[in-house]
């Protein structure tokens, strides 16, 4: 798979230094232009083209991942690259993962290869052009590790579930694991998965008495595929297949804190981040214990849970302050999705995850008080980006007059 960007040609605007030329500088003044690495009929890269739009800004220059992944693209002095998710399209998928089966959960790790090496070398081209990134590419690589994402975390004193140590090799060596550290409810994620893609909510009561509740349907050849019904296993032997099945992409194991609840519901809560505010929330409630809303979960009352940690003697606050102590472990980035998980009683908070592409909140505008108030999550980002670029044009400026 090819990822040397396209040369440009003659007339298009974009950027090739001749050798020895040095990397291509911002154009001052030239007005802020948008391009988005992204599908171009997903919705994502629609509504942040409405999104810029909006603020009086051209239509973003799409690049659709088809053709990045094929080495075709390219890039303009100034410009302001966001890098979307590649998710939701079949041929992109297939390049990425190697196959047909947009519904198929392994593959993840030869995913993460792929994605994290195109990521790597689009910024890079970036970068050469005089183009503004949105996400550091060291950034997206961890946070689609949920091993290493954890392990930034907790290095920098994030509030995060107990985890256990690595390598797993299988579900003998996870059950020992689990018995070891005296954890009988546990989350098994795919190291490299999204969207509850494989996850599995594991409770053990004892020798052979087990449950795995999972969007994960197993084939009767072994193979695992992704369904929107949650359902549960309760026989070892599958338990022990399923999990089997998932170790060669690798996974993280953590421990199943005891969530909060709203109206009767497991509820957790999805802060956006722009620019390193929180700027964006919404609570997410679940029968299960995924509360994703393409597995039946719903965004819950906010308001409510405001109520219910003043009355635990907390403060909205708190929820805040968790969710951008965990997006600055990702100073590169502009925008992540950051996971919280109340406790019972929603008295304590812990990052589940960070994810880099966790924007998409339509029709959900900004907290007061945020500076995104009446602006939705793109076009918070919008308004961010302006200042990345203005910031990356001093930074050239000073590099350009410095002796």
């Amino acid at each position: 798979m090819s990822l040397s960007p396209s040369s440009a040609a003659p007339g298009t605007g974009l950027c090739d230094p001749a050798p020895g030329a040095g990397r291509c500088g911002p154009v001052p003044g030239a007005g802020l232009r948008f391009a988005v690495v992204g599908n171009p009929e997903n919705r994502r890269t629609t509504m942040f083209a409405a999104a810029a739009g909006s603020a009086g800004h051209a239509a973003p220059r799409v690049l659709a991942w088809r053709d990045v992944l094929r080495g075709r693209y390219g890039f303009t002095p100034g410009e302001f690259v966001r890098i979307d998710s590649p998710g939701e399209n079949a041929e992109v998928d297939r390049l990425l993962r190697g196959t047909d089966d947009p519904t198929r959960v392994e593959g993840t790790a030869l995913w993460h290869r792929r994605f994290t090496a195109a990521v790597r070398e689009v910024t890079g081209a970036a970068q050469r052009a005089g183009a503004v990134m949105s996400a550091d590419p060291e950034d997206v690589a961890v946070m689609f590790d949920k091993r290493r994402c954890h392990a930034r975390l907790a290095a920098a004193g994030v509030p995060v579930p107990p985890a256990l140590p690595g390598p797993i090799g299988g579900w003998a060596g996870l059950r020992e694991q689990l018995k070891a550290a005296r954890i009988s409810r546990a989350f098994v994620k795919p190291a490299h998965g999204s969207s509850a893609s494989g996850v599995v909510a594991l409770s053990m009561a004892g020798p052979g008495r087990v449950k795995a509740t999972t969007s994960v349907e197993t084939a009767p050849d072994g193979r695992l595929y992704n369904s929107l019904r949650v359902r549960h296993y309760t026989a070892e032997t599958e338990v022990a297949a399923l999990v089997d099945a998932l170790v060669p992409d690798g996974i993280h194991v953590e421990q199943w804190l005891p969530k909060a609840s709203q109206g009767g519901r497991a509820a957790d809560l999805r802060v956006v981040v722009v620019a390193g505010r929180a700027t964006h929330a919404v609570v997410r409630t679940s029968r299960h214990p995924m509360t994703n809303l393409h597995l039946g979960g719903a965004r819950g009352d906010l308001d409510a849970a405001h109520m219910a940690i003043r009355a635990a003697g907390g403060s909205f606050a708190d929820v805040l302050e968790v969710a951008e102590r965990a997006a600055a472990c990702f100073p590169g980035t502009l925008c992540v999705g950051v996971d919280v998980l109340p406790s019972t009683g929603w008295r304590r908070f812990a990052v589940g995850e960070v994810n880099a592409f966790g924007d998409l909140l339509p029709r959900l505008t900004g907290l007061p008080g945020s500076g995104a108030e009446g602006l939705d999550t793109y076009a918070a980002q919008v308004a961010a980006a302006s200042a990345a670029v203005r910031r990356a044009e001093r930074e050239e400026h000073h590099h350009d007059t410095t002796p």
